[in-house]
C-alpha cells in the first residue's frame, strides 16, 4: 500500500500544512518584489494557491486553465525548436504583465504584476521561489493521520469487513 508521501508525489495530493506553507512562500514573493498576485498552477490547470491583490475581477479559474494551456502549447514550440521545454514564459501588456515559471514539470508559478516592479526583480525573487516551493513539496510527511483522516485501524477494519463479506 503506497504511503501518504508516495501518494502526494505521484497523485499531487496537497495536505492543508503544504498550502499553508505555500502561501507564506508567495506571500513573501509579493513583498519582496512588488508584484500584485501569486498562483501556483498544476500543469493540469487547477489552481493550487492564490495570493496578492489587484486582479480579484479575473475569474482565477478560468485563468489557471489558461496558464496550463499556454504552457503546454508552448512545450510543443519548444520541442520544435529543438529545446526540452522553456521554462519560463512573459507577457507584457499596457497595465499588467505576467511571468509564468514552470517548477519541476509538476507546478506553474504565475506573478502579475505592474510598473511598479520591474521584471528583473520578478524573475529573481520568481527563482528563489520555485525552489521554496519545491522544499516544501518535498517535505516528509508521516503516514499518521491528522485530523478528519481515517486511522490505519479503521482501514484494516474496513479492509477485513469487506474480505468477510466476498467471502460469503
Amino acid at each position: 500500500m503506497a504511503t501518504d508521501t508516495q501518494l502526494k508525489q505521484a497523485r499531487m495530493v496537497y495536505y492543508a500544512e503544504d498550502i499553508q506553507l505555500l502561501e507564506q512562500v508567495l506571500d513573501r514573493l509579493l513583498d519582496l518584489s512588488r508584484a500584485k498576485r501569486a498562483m501556483l498552477i498544476d500543469v493540469e490547470g487547477h489552481m493550487v494557491a492564490n495570493r496578492g491583490q489587484g486582479a480579484d475581477h479575473l475569474d482565477m479559474q478560468t485563468l489557471s486553465a489558461l496558464v496550463a494551456g499556454s504552457f503546454a502549447a508552448t512545450k510543443e514550440t519548444a520541442k520544435l525548436l529543438g529545446e526540452k521545454e522553456f521554462s519560463v514564459l512573459f507577457h507584457q501588456g499596457e497595465k499588467d504583465s505576467i511571468q509564468l515559471t514552470l517548477i519541476e514539470d509538476r507546478l506553474l508559478l504565475g506573478i502579475i504584476f505592474d510598473d511598479t516592479t520591474t521584471i528583473g526583480m520578478v524573475r529573481l525573487y520568481a527563482t528563489e521561489t520555485a525552489r521554496k516551493v519545491m522544499d516544501v513539496m518535498k517535505r516528509p510527511h508521516t503516514d499518521k493521520p491528522s485530523d478528519g483522516a481515517i486511522s490505519d485501524a479503521y482501514g484494516a477494519s474496513v479492509e477485513q469487513s469487506l474480505d468477510d463479506l466476498f467471502k460469503k
